[in-house]
């Protein structure tokens, strides 16, 4: 046991002996201290490992050692990242050296991890450019095609707790990497032996004028709406203490359309988030401030975008609700962006992950000539399906301008849902109203989530191993029709740890088909179950009984997995 103790001190000292940052080193040496006393607990689980560096790049909680997110850990990836790059032939060291564009939203630590990201390619004979400010996410992927980069660096957690820090990485295409390439990237990180080894000079990057980049960006917008469109449409506005006000409120302006009443404490960055216990608009309590603010502005709709501004979050009026208002599910603005852009006669293939809802699947065989086509989660797949046109996944990220921002944009989503609510006030209808058309055209297709957040990740590894080994045959009274096992592949997907399971309708014919998808968050310590039971509606007066039953089926589901899965 003291062996144990004394090699955990002296790997942490070597390590302290390396970390470049005041705060960290303070950390780890109080750390070490008391390891030397005995408490080793802290310290072992800081060097249990290192942050597995995957096709979402780094994310993980702020702090010393290999398995924190901070400065050394940053360094080490972009040194990785570095040398990938020029492995695969991006020129170096001369004029025509590739572009690494890097930008970061306001965590903490942020700014810290950009610069030295800009340090390490200038070093590595790369040339850097640096975002002038927090900024959107967007704006960064926008940025990798417009300037022709070879590869793009966002620091951010996106809607992560306020102790969290990442780093995700994109290529020259402006996607976020996938296999091979985060392979590649890993075993580049895992070969530096030392920081000593890695030059870092103190300039030589370049800083982007505000003006020039989102100026480009904003100028890109116009693009996502069709010209004399209406433009009457009140929104209530909050960027959960993130980065999106100023580009959003901008865009907006451009548009034409009324200045969004912003709510007012959640307006400015804070990386602390202090009004949400999460700052992820679907997460309970996260809307309240938003809604309060409607109540007294009486807006037509209320917008959310996550900190980093990827994401965008609708809620409608609901007379019904406690509240007043009622968050749409990714899954209902997804369809409802998908009929607006078909009424807008958009050309290309539309794309949803497995996930999702299939409801964009009869949105799209309904128009004339849509390609329809399902990835993967994340729009790391997304992005890279051929001739694609829009795409969305149901945790509330909307690719509206595909040649724009190859990534999911909470900004260009924003402005198409204001132009759709625009349009159907001009005519006396809501949101909600076309939505009921939907669910009558097509049926009601209701989704929902059993989500679980654990401390101990094996509990996962366990859920996801009963579930292999005694698959439910009933689910909710309806049969399982197959049992999937994404971990095997598909012919039209790539393996990934994951269960679909495919249910049968009722003899009644009161539910037509229902699908569970079983999967481990790849960004959080969660096991996350997607549901979906399709209701037949004939008509709208239908409606009331139809969404009651899905509700009764959905829950029942829930029940019944949970116990399947022993979460």
């Amino acid at each position: 046991m003291e062996r144990e103790r004394d090699a955990l001190i002296a790997r942490a000292k070597s390590w302290l002996a390396e970390d470049p940052d005041p705060e960290t080193r303070e950390e780890l040496a109080r750390l070490i201290d008391g390891a030397a006393t005995g408490d080793t607990a802290d310290l072992a689980a800081r060097f249990a490992g290192t942050l597995q560096f995957g096709t979402a790049g780094l994310r993980g909680e702020l702090g010393a050692g290999p398995m924190r997110m901070n400065r050394s850990v940053v360094i080490r990836a972009a040194a990785g990242l570095a040398a990938y790059l020029k492995k695969q032939g991006t020129p170096a060291g001369d004029d025509t050296a590739g572009t690494v564009v890097i930008g970061y939203d306001a965590r903490y630590k942020s700014a810290d991890f950009a610069r030295d990201t800009a340090a390490v390619m200038v070093g590595a004979g790369l040339k850097a450019v640096l975002l002038p400010e927090p900024l959107p996410t967007p704006v960064l992927a926008f940025a990798i095609r417009h300037l022709g980069a070879v590869a793009g660096i966002e620091v951010t957690a996106s809607h992560n707790p306020p102790r969290d820090n990442g780093y995700k990485v994109y290529l020259g295409d402006g996607s976020q990497i996938v296999p091979p390439a985060n392979a590649g990237i890993a075993a580049e990180i895992a070969a530096i032996a030392s920081l000593n080894d890695v030059p870092r000079p103190s300039e030589g990057w370049e800083i982007l004028r505000y003006e020039d980049v989102v100026g480009a960006y904003l100028a890109r917008t116009d693009a996502v709406l069709s010209g004399g469109s209406a433009r009457d449409v009140r929104v209530v506005y909050t960027p959960m203490h993130g980065v999106g006000r100023r580009v959003l409120t901008a865009a907006f302006e451009r548009a034409g359309f009324p200045a969004p009443t912003v709510v007012a404490a959640q307006a400015d960055p804070d990386p602390d988030f202090p009004t949400v216990a999460f700052p992820n608009p679907e997460e309970p309590g996260a809307m309240d401030l938003a809604f309060a603010t409607a109540r007294e502005a009486q807006p037509d709709i209320v917008i959310a975008n996550d900190p980093d501004a990827d994401r965008c979050a609708v809620a409608v009026p609901d007379p019904d609700s406690a509240e007043g208002w009622r968050m749409l599910r990714g899954d209902e603005v997804g369809a409802l962006l998908a009929t607006h852009l078909v009424h807008k006669n958009a050309r290309g293939t539309f794309a949803t992950t497995i996930v999702s809802s299939s409801l964009l699947s009869r949105i799209a065989a309904a128009s004339t000539g849509t390609p329809y086509t399902e990835t993967l989660t994340g729009f790391k797949w997304l992005a890279r399906v051929d001739g694609l046109r829009y795409s969305y996944e149901e945790a509330l990220g909307y690719c509206v301008d595909p040649e724009g921002v190859r990534d999911k944009d909470g900004i260009t989503a924003a402005l198409l849902v204001a132009e759709l609510a625009a349009e159907l006030k001009e005519s006396g209808r809501t949101l909600s109203d076309l939505l009921d058309d939907l669910a009558v055209e097509h049926g009601l297709h209701a989704t929902d989530q059993l989500s679980v957040r654990v401390q101990d990740l094996s509990l996962i590894a366990d859920a996801m191993r009963r579930l292999r080994e005694q698959p439910p045959a009933v689910l909710a009274g309806l049969h399982v029709t197959s049992a999937e096992d994404l971990a095997k592949g598909t012919d039209e997907l790539p393996p990934t740890d994951g269960l679909r399971y495919h249910l049968a309708g009722d003899e009644s014919g009161t539910v037509s088909a229902a699908r569970v998808i079983v999967r481990p968050s790849g960004t959080e310590p969660k096991i996350k179950c997607y549901l979906e039971v399709v209701i037949p509606v004939a008509d709208a007066a239908g409606l009331a009984g139809a969404r009651a039953k899905a509700a009764e089926v959905l829950t029942a589901i829930k029940a019944d997995l949970s116990q399947a899965a022993g979460i």
